[in-house]
């Protein structure tokens, strides 16, 4: 498949660049793939959408404080993505800019210049493996961490206190996540009671996002791009419920690309899913025929991505252009604080 094939027109007002007023207010776009019919409605009515016995799977990973601003020995700024731990005391991170950041080059934190921080290491792929000069990082991150909002929000190099709150969904716990699993940012503590009073099933699993969920792909065909792995845990809690579901015929509804990636990876030839504590290494593009995941909840996502790679293979190319393009025009907000659509 071209990767131009995923291009498409967004005018830059659609770029959400704050999220709803309330979680639950954004919008719902339904996508029925059998009639290739499109619903407007509004998050609140999911609970209406679903039926009972349906099976909702949603990524609890929460999402670090891990972006840092330093600076060099000559006091010029620099911007570090911590991305994931190499051992107890070191963390691999993306570095920016990544000339001035060679092995053995020692940074101070904006915030904080009694803290320092020394490259170790350089990753063949572009990654730095930084050590604390004292301390660790867990804790550099707690205290000076910001929320690593995405570039396309205008004021990501100062994160607002609202962020640290919305740009988390209220059911994440264990911390991981570079990047917001977006799809989970619409649920509400009063959504989820009203699903489960629906007669909605809701399960856990984690997969922590990386940086592969947003970065470019670079190759012009989309088969050619690799798709790096990233951590993920399905319990067997969870195991049990979606392989019950799918033995009585109901829906396995998936919360987000990540949560289907998780599963996905974790299913055998058969459909059957087994207990994954690993890496989620599949990459879905279309043409691809899923096992386990029967709808989908998801955001709207940027054009040439490996996220909307996996929607148009979920739903098809051309319905996802038709889906896309009726959202432009009926004015839905797109990207991580944007609204919402539901493929059944």
């Amino acid at each position: 498949m071209d990767l131009s094939e995923l291009d498409y027109d967004l005018p830059s007002e659609l770029i959400a660049q704050t999220p709803a007023p309330s979680r639950d207010a954004s919008r719902l776009l339904v996508v029925d793939r059998a009639r290739a019919g499109l619903e407007d409605h509004m998050f609140a009515e999911l609970p209406d959408l679903l039926r009972a016995g349906d099976c909702l799977v949603v990524n609890n990973s929460r999402v670090i404080p891990a972006r840092i601003l330093a600076r060099d020995a000559g006091g010029r700024p620099v911007e570090l993505l911590f991305i994931e731990p190499v051992d107890q005391h070191r963390w691999r991170a993306l570095v920016r800019p990544g000339r001035r950041c060679r092995k053995g080059v020692e940074l101070v934190v904006d915030d904080a210049p009694a803290l320092r921080l020394r490259i170790v290491g350089v990753d063949a792929d572009g990654p730095r493996v930084v050590e604390p000069l004292g301390g660790t990082i867990d804790d550099l991150m707690r205290e000076h961490g910001l929320p690593p909002l995405p570039p396309y929000i205008g004021r990501f190099a100062a994160p607002t206190a609202a962020d640290r709150e919305r740009y988390q969904t209220v059911y994440a716990r264990p911390p991981g996540s570079v990047a917001a699993p977006t799809a989970g940012l619409h649920f509400t503590p009063g959504v989820l009671h009203a699903l489960r009073h629906r007669g909605v099933e809701i399960h856990e699993l984690t997969l922590h996002v990386g940086p592969g969920t947003f970065q470019p792909i670079k190759t012009e065909r989309l088969e050619d791009h690799v798709l790096p792995p990233e951590r993920v845990v399905v319990p067997p809690g969870a195991v049990a419920a979606v392989n019950r579901a799918r033995a009585e015929g109901r829906r396995v509804i998936a919360v987000g690309t990540t949560t289907t990636r998780a599963l996905e990876s974790a299913a055998g030839a058969d459909g059957r899913v087994g207990p994954l504590d690993g890496a989620a290494r599949i990459f879905i593009t279309p043409g691809y025929r899923f096992r386990v995941v029967d709808a989908l909840l998801t955001n709207f996502h940027l054009p040439r991505s490996s996220l909307l790679a996996l929607v148009a293979a979920f739903a098809g190319r051309e319905l996802v252009v038709k889906s896309y393009g009726h959202a432009v025009r009926a004015g839905y907000r797109f990207y991580s604080y944007g609204d919402a659509m539901l493929i059944l």
